[in-house]
Protein backbone atom coordinates (compact mmCIF):
# COMPACT_ATOMS: atom_id res chain seq x y z
CA UNK A 1 0.00 0.00 0.00
CA UNK A 2 1.10 3.28 -0.39
CA UNK A 3 0.94 6.28 0.97
CA UNK A 4 -0.75 8.60 -1.88
CA UNK A 5 -3.50 11.17 -1.46
CA UNK A 6 -5.57 11.31 -4.44
CA UNK A 7 -7.11 14.31 -5.70
CA UNK A 8 -11.21 13.84 -7.17
CA UNK A 9 -9.78 14.35 -10.54
CA UNK A 10 -6.58 12.33 -10.24
CA UNK A 11 -9.25 9.70 -8.75
CA UNK A 12 -11.95 9.64 -11.67
CA UNK A 13 -8.74 9.81 -13.88
CA UNK A 14 -8.42 6.22 -12.95
CA UNK A 15 -11.54 4.87 -13.18
CA UNK A 16 -11.15 3.58 -16.98
CA UNK A 17 -8.31 1.31 -15.46
CA UNK A 18 -9.76 0.44 -11.79
CA UNK A 19 -13.00 0.34 -12.97
CA UNK A 20 -12.06 -2.83 -15.09
CA UNK A 21 -9.75 -4.23 -12.25
CA UNK A 22 -12.79 -4.19 -9.65
CA UNK A 23 -15.44 -5.56 -12.60
CA UNK A 24 -12.82 -8.36 -12.83
CA UNK A 25 -12.82 -8.97 -8.84
CA UNK A 26 -16.68 -8.88 -8.74
CA UNK A 27 -16.66 -11.59 -11.57
CA UNK A 28 -14.07 -13.86 -9.98
CA UNK A 29 -15.24 -13.99 -6.44
CA UNK A 30 -19.16 -14.61 -7.80
CA UNK A 31 -17.11 -17.57 -9.86
CA UNK A 32 -14.79 -18.72 -6.71
CA UNK A 33 -18.21 -18.62 -4.41
CA UNK A 34 -19.68 -20.97 -6.99
CA UNK A 35 -17.00 -23.38 -7.39
CA UNK A 36 -16.48 -23.76 -3.78
CA UNK A 37 -20.28 -24.51 -3.69
CA UNK A 38 -19.43 -26.83 -6.21
CA UNK A 39 -16.57 -28.44 -4.57
CA UNK A 40 -18.63 -28.79 -1.15
CA UNK A 41 -21.05 -30.75 -3.15
CA UNK A 42 -18.42 -33.06 -4.72
CA UNK A 43 -16.79 -33.45 -1.45
CA UNK A 44 -19.91 -34.74 0.40
CA UNK A 45 -20.05 -37.41 -3.20
CA UNK A 46 -16.95 -38.58 -2.41
CA UNK A 47 -17.56 -39.38 1.25
CA UNK A 48 -20.36 -41.70 -0.43
CA UNK A 49 -17.38 -43.80 -2.23
CA UNK A 50 -17.89 -41.05 -5.47
CA UNK A 51 -14.55 -40.60 -7.37
CA UNK A 52 -12.82 -37.55 -6.43
CA UNK A 53 -11.54 -36.23 -9.49
CA UNK A 54 -14.14 -33.50 -10.20
CA UNK A 55 -13.71 -32.46 -6.65
CA UNK A 56 -10.13 -31.83 -6.86
CA UNK A 57 -10.73 -30.01 -10.26
CA UNK A 58 -12.81 -27.69 -8.95
CA UNK A 59 -10.80 -27.25 -5.83
CA UNK A 60 -7.96 -26.18 -8.46
CA UNK A 61 -10.28 -24.04 -9.85
CA UNK A 62 -11.35 -22.29 -7.57
CA UNK A 63 -7.79 -22.09 -5.80
CA UNK A 64 -6.57 -20.65 -9.32
CA UNK A 65 -9.79 -17.83 -9.51
CA UNK A 66 -8.93 -16.76 -5.78
CA UNK A 67 -5.15 -16.32 -6.98
CA UNK A 68 -6.42 -14.28 -9.76
CA UNK A 69 -8.71 -12.46 -7.04
CA UNK A 70 -5.65 -11.92 -4.74
CA UNK A 71 -3.62 -10.20 -7.78
CA UNK A 72 -6.20 -8.02 -8.94
CA UNK A 73 -6.59 -6.67 -5.25
CA UNK A 74 -2.30 -6.23 -5.22
CA UNK A 75 -2.39 -4.22 -8.03
CA UNK A 76 -5.04 -1.31 -6.57
CA UNK A 77 -3.16 -1.57 -3.50
CA UNK A 78 0.00 -0.81 -5.78
CA UNK A 79 -1.90 2.22 -7.42
CA UNK A 80 -2.33 2.96 -3.36
CA UNK A 81 -6.60 2.48 -4.01
CA UNK A 82 -8.34 0.18 -1.30
CA UNK A 83 -10.50 -2.69 -2.25
CA UNK A 84 -13.57 -2.65 0.10
CA UNK A 85 -16.66 -4.54 -1.68
CA UNK A 86 -16.59 -8.18 -3.29
CA UNK A 87 -20.56 -7.50 -4.24
CA UNK A 88 -20.55 -4.07 -5.27
CA UNK A 89 -16.83 -3.59 -6.48
CA UNK A 90 -16.52 -0.55 -3.50
CA UNK A 91 -13.01 1.32 -3.62
CA UNK A 92 -11.76 4.39 -1.81
CA UNK A 93 -9.66 6.38 -2.57
CA UNK A 94 -7.08 8.15 0.13
CA UNK A 95 -7.74 11.72 0.62
CA UNK A 96 -7.74 14.76 2.91
CA UNK A 97 -10.44 17.24 3.58
CA UNK A 98 -9.55 20.13 5.79
CA UNK A 99 -6.36 18.27 6.85
CA UNK A 100 -7.88 15.10 8.01
CA UNK A 101 -7.93 11.69 6.51
CA UNK A 102 -10.91 10.85 4.39
CA UNK A 103 -11.50 8.32 1.27
CA UNK A 104 -13.47 9.13 -1.90
CA UNK A 105 -15.56 6.56 -2.16
CA UNK A 106 -16.67 4.81 -5.78
CA UNK A 107 -18.32 1.78 -6.41
CA UNK A 108 -19.41 -0.27 -9.51
CA UNK A 109 -22.01 1.37 -11.44
CA UNK A 110 -21.28 4.88 -10.94
CA UNK A 111 -20.05 7.17 -13.80
CA UNK A 112 -17.31 8.66 -11.53
CA UNK A 113 -16.17 9.59 -8.20
CA UNK A 114 -19.01 11.62 -6.38
CA UNK A 115 -18.89 10.86 -3.17
CA UNK A 116 -16.44 10.80 0.43
CA UNK A 117 -16.50 9.39 4.06
CA UNK A 118 -14.04 9.55 7.29
CA UNK A 119 -11.65 6.67 7.32
CA UNK A 120 -13.43 5.41 10.45
CA UNK A 121 -17.33 5.52 9.06
CA UNK A 122 -16.97 3.51 6.06
CA UNK A 123 -19.68 2.86 3.57
CA UNK A 124 -22.92 4.05 6.05
CA UNK A 125 -21.43 7.12 6.29
CA UNK A 126 -20.95 8.32 2.62
CA UNK A 127 -21.61 11.55 1.53
CA UNK A 128 -21.79 13.56 -1.70
CA UNK A 129 -19.03 15.50 -2.65
CA UNK A 130 -20.01 19.27 -3.68
CA UNK A 131 -20.06 20.32 -7.66
CA UNK A 132 -16.42 22.25 -7.26
CA UNK A 133 -14.74 19.17 -5.54
CA UNK A 134 -15.70 17.42 -8.57
CA UNK A 135 -14.38 20.04 -10.79
CA UNK A 136 -11.21 19.40 -8.88
CA UNK A 137 -10.95 22.15 -6.72
CA UNK A 138 -9.87 20.66 -3.05
CA UNK A 139 -11.95 19.28 -0.78
CA UNK A 140 -13.24 21.59 1.72
CA UNK A 141 -15.61 21.64 4.99
CA UNK A 142 -18.21 23.40 2.56
CA UNK A 143 -19.27 20.36 0.85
Amino acid sequence: MTDRLFSVEEANGMLPYVQRVAQDIVDGYARWQRLVGEFEVESARRLEGDDATEARRLEREALRVAADIDGCQRELARLGVEFKGYEQGLLDFPAERDGRPVYLCWQLGEAQVAHWHDRDAGYAGRRPLAASDIAGVPLSETA
